[in-house]
């Protein structure tokens, strides 16, 4: 084996005071770390190596060549360490563990990233947009949402990816190699921390909980969205427009409304949606099915999403509060169409006589003005209304129900300005 001399100096037993110059052996390779110097490069990528040994294990993510075989379930590894490392997966020994919260770990060096989670530390930060990590490749995967660079593009559906990993767990999909189903509902993840995630939603459990208001999760990264509601943190930016995101799915989502895709196709009425799920939820319109059931008072829902606006009107929870005046809503669009009330903003105009209006559906009753449109007619006398809260405000006269009494004179009124208008008159006559 090759040498590299170099000189220290060190203390003199025999005179403390006075040091000695002394000469140490270091292995070549160990000396290039400090240098810099990679003389060993791969012919394919060009990647550079310090070690020739290194170089050799770098080729097999090429070749695809894993000599290194588990005895218990056969399965194969590039590198020994990863080997030593999935044993361990089967043994469960974990010998280092933190200090701090006592959790076990397989490795030493997982204990030092797990640290970081007590200390808050997170000494890698974005230049970009200042957003910082306790890992350095976590920053930089974070820089390729910024460049939009995917490089591995998947050779069967041509969908593309930032990171190699990312489009060999992709590609398993297409080839069916080492799929994890779940033995509840048959549905089956590339990924067995992802199908360990998924089970949570038959158990019930949610160990991942908002620091802020303890509203509690079944997946960590659902509960580092949500988090985003309190910070009003939008990490992801639309390259096009510029608009921010708190999550990468709505990014994906927003970004089909440039490119227009909808590959979705209603085969009923053949309207197109841009997501799957979109979809599902709109042929129940023409299904009637309502598979989501409020256990209080027994309405159902075609979305999962209006039973859960729907059930704060019996908790009484109003999580969406306006800056502004402090007024709390249970929907995010009533929150939405209440601000615009405050900035006077009025973004949907009648393309008839210019009126505009602060909500959509405000407009679409003035356009009926335009039309004589009067679709909501009442079964006792056939008297037709613009508006279904016209209809309703009409039928108190057949019914009686709902209708405003005068306690003193026994008369009744529809509206509740007229009854209390009423009801001034009887005390300022007392």
């Amino acid at each position: 084996e090759a040498f590299l001399i170099r000189f220290i100096f060190v203390f003199n037993p025999d005179c403390p005071q006075h040091y000695v110059c002394k000469e140490e052996k270091i292995p070549v390779e160990q000396g290039k770390t400090h240098t810099g110097e990679r003389p060993y490069s791969c012919e394919l990528c060009n990647k550079g190596f310090i070690q020739i040994c290194s170089l050799k294990e770098h080729m097999r993510t090429h070749t695809g060549e894993k000599p290194f075989s588990c005895m218990i379930c056969e399965k194969k590894f590039s590198r020994q360490g990863q080997l030593k490392y999935h044993i361990k997966l089967h043994t469960g020994e974990k010998p280092y563990s933190c200090d701090i919260c006592g959790k076990a770990f397989v490795e030493q060096s997982k204990v030092k990233l797990h640290m970081l989670n007590h200390t808050g530390e997170k000494p890698f930060s974005c230049v970009t947009c200042g957003k910082s990590f306790t890992l350095e490749r976590a920053l930089k995967s974070h820089m390729k949402i910024h460049t939009a660079e995917k490089l591995y593009s998947c050779p069967t559906c041509g969908k593309e990816y930032r990171r190699q990993n990312r489009l060999t767990l992709h590609m398993r999909i297409h080839t069916g190699e080492n799929l994890f189903a779940c033995m509840t509902c048959g549905k089956k993840f590339t990924i067995k921390r992802v199908l360990d995630n998924h089970m949570l939603t038959h158990t019930g459990e949610r160990p991942f909980s908002c620091k802020i208001c303890g509203k509690c999760f079944s997946q960590k990264h659902h509960a580092v969205t949500h988090l985003r509601t309190h910070t009003s943190e939008k990490p992801f930016s639309c390259q096009n427009c510029k608009k921010a995101f708190k999550s990468k799915s709505s990014l994906n989502l927003h970004m089909k409304i440039h490119t227009g895709v909808k590959p979705f196709l209603c085969t009923t009425c053949g309207k197109s949606f841009s997501q799957k799920s979109y979809l599902a939820n709109h042929n129940r319109i023409h299904t009637g099915e309502k598979p989501y059931l409020c256990k209080t008072c027994g309405k159902r829902y075609n979305q999962k999403s209006h039973l859960t606006d729907h059930i704060r009107t019996h908790t009484g929870e109003k999580p969406f509060l306006c800056k502004t005046c402090g007024k709390g809503f249970t929907i995010k669009l009533l929150l939405i169409n209440h601000i615009r009330t405050h900035t006077d903003e009025r973004p949907f105009s009648c393309i008839t006589c210019g009126k505009s209006f602060h909500v959509k559906p405000h407009l679409i009753s003035h356009m009926k003005a335009h039309t004589d449109e009067k679709p909501y007619q009442c079964k006792m006398c056939k008297k037709a209304f613009r508006l279904k809260s016209s209809l309703n405000f009409h039928m108190r006269l057949h019914t009686g129900v709902g209708l405003f009494s005068c306690k003193t004179c026994k008369k009744t009124f529809h509206f509740k300005s007229n009854y209390m208008r009423h009801i001034k008159m009887h005390d300022s006559q007392a």
